[in-house]
């Protein structure tokens, strides 16, 4: 008979094959409040507690703040918190398989229903620091009122805990708190500070307060990237359960690639965070752009160049791409051919670039990750600009000629965004007979310049939209000519075609 995973359960399962915690761990103190449930903290970050904490390190647990309601026990509580992390992909050409279960987090509390319990955790002296990922959405400014049970948005609600922390302590500041977010915005620490003294400021918390708040806590910057795709296929899912004797809802998969990168120079923030001492995946450093860079122009930039191609090529999914040579030609070039030499500077040497163009090529690989490209494809337009854009001026400036790879993922971009049937407002492009909807806020525009019904006349009008890219892109000498070129070709002859010149 197969059991539930709890803590009773536990010391029934067979360590053969999975990573399992000692009961030790369960007598550690609460010191991490934890806003979000969701898979990228518990694959990701609870991952390098959990990790610190077998390793004897950290030594600290998590209680976590779910904002959503639920009625009566949930399945955290049925679990007591336990979950198997199961870890998939290829490192270094070698394929990765383990398995886990984690016993970071102590409790899941309700904001709705438990919200006097999390607020007690602020008298907590061993509660040392704040892990946030509340979505892009959940760092903004809102008329909130702190005293609300509980406040209605994520910065209320953390403000209000700082507050009582603050009255509880009688201002001290030895106990302030080292708080992380892990939103998806650039300087996410240095954002929600500003939200919070502005939340202070409209719920008129006294002076001393908001000093406190700015002298004794610890606001940093941080960047997350793992993909954590969140629960295994049903199959599988199966075969795990039957391994191992155990039913887990909770249970979810990761890739092997890991990477947290907090902003601090504070010896402080370095001795809090001791837990980054169990996993090279932490890095704490007084400035994060180098990883934030990389991971934007390799990572993201590449993905985004490529997604348009893929999907004229005919390919569902990343790891079906990877597996075509011509195709594996094509963005293998393009991240170390040119991204990579267009991006080094100062801070990013060129060795530094190759290698996480090298691990990025290992994670596009990943068999265990089902990643469709129409996913990717997502707002387009604003992903090329932020991405790309910048690589394509640093390239055209410094090597004084144009990026070919990065100019047939510009017209790659360009025949995705043709439209051929609007309905109920939405757009959709059509390949091979089948309609794919052009899911982006510029999606009209392209729709109304197709019209032009002109490759080359197309190319020349969307390259100089500034409103679009912020630059006269049809001005860098010979790219619209280029992309022109390339879009002609996929039009006239397809986009494998093209891969199998370009190889």
């Amino acid at each position: 008979m197969i059991m539930q995973l709890s803590k009773q359960s536990i010391g029934q399962i067979s360590p053969k094959g999975i990573e399992l915690p000692g009961t030790d761990i369960f007598r550690l103190p609460e010191k991490v409040l934890q806003f979000g449930t969701g898979v990228l903290l518990r694959g990701l970050t609870d991952y390098f507690i959990d990790k610190a904490n077998k390793n004897k390190i950290f030594n600290g647990r998590i209680v976590v703040v779910k904002s959503t309601d639920s009625a009566g026990a949930d399945t955290f509580d049925k679990q007591d918190g336990l979950y198997t992390l199961c870890v998939r992909g290829i490192e270094n050409g070698t394929t990765i398989e383990e398995n886990m279960v984690n016993a970071s987090i102590s409790r899941v509390l309700s904001a709705k229903q438990q919200w006097a319990e999390i607020l007690e955790c602020a008298s907590k002296p061993e509660m040392e620091m704040v892990i946030s990922n509340t979505t892009e959405v959940g760092l903004v400014l809102t008329n909130d009122n702190i005293h609300d049970s509980p406040p209605a948005s994520f910065p209320g609600k953390l403000l209000a805990f700082l507050y009582e922390r603050y009255r509880f302590f009688k201002g001290d500041k030895t106990k302030g708190m080292v708080i992380i977010p892990t939103e998806l915005i650039p300087n996410n620490g240095d954002k929600l500070f500003s939200i919070l003294f502005e939340l202070s400021l409209q719920n008129k918390l006294d002076n001393g307060f908001t000093q406190w708040m700015k002298e004794a806590n610890y606001f940093c910057n941080s960047l997350v990237d793992r993909i954590v795709p969140g629960k295994l296929s049903v199959t599988e899912q199966a075969k795990m359960e039957e391994k191992y004797g155990y039913r887990d809802d909770l249970m979810i998969m990761s890739e092997v690639y890991r990477l947290w990168a907090i902003e601090s120079a504070d010896e402080k923030v370095k001795t809090v965070l001791s837990f980054s001492k169990a996993d090279s995946g932490v890095v704490i450093a007084p400035d994060i752009t180098l990883f934030r860079e990389l991971k934007l122009r390799l990572l993201n930039g590449s993905h985004t160049l490529s997604c348009g191609l893929a999907h004229l090529a005919g390919f569902i999914t990343v790891k079906q791409a990877m597996r075509d040579e011509l195709f594996f030609d094509f963005i293998s070039k393009l991240m170390l051919e040119e991204i990579a030499p267009a991006i080094q500077e100062k801070n990013i040497s060129i060795e530094q670039a190759n290698d996480f163009a090298l691990k990025v090529l290992d994670r596009f690989r990943n068999p265990f990750i089902e990643h469709q490209w129409l996913s990717i494809t997502l707002q387009y337009s604003s992903k090329m600009n932020m991405r790309n854009v910048p690589t394509l001026i640093k390239y055209v400036d410094r090597f004084k000629k144009i990026p070919q790879h990065i100019a047939l993922g510009f017209a790659a971009y360009f025949l995705f965004m043709k439209a051929v049937e609007v309905s109920d407002h939405k757009y959709y492009g059509e390949l091979n007979g089948r309609k794919y909807l052009i899911n982006d806020e510029s999606a009209s525009y392209f729709y109304d310049t197709w019209k032009l019904n002109n490759a080359e006349k197309v190319v020349n009008t969307v390259l100089a939209n500034q409103k679009l890219w912020q630059h006269d892109l049809v001005m860098i000498n010979g790219f619209a000519a280029a992309v022109t070129g390339f879009l002609q070709s996929l039009m006239d002859k397809g986009a494998n075609s093209i891969l199998k010149e370009l190889a």
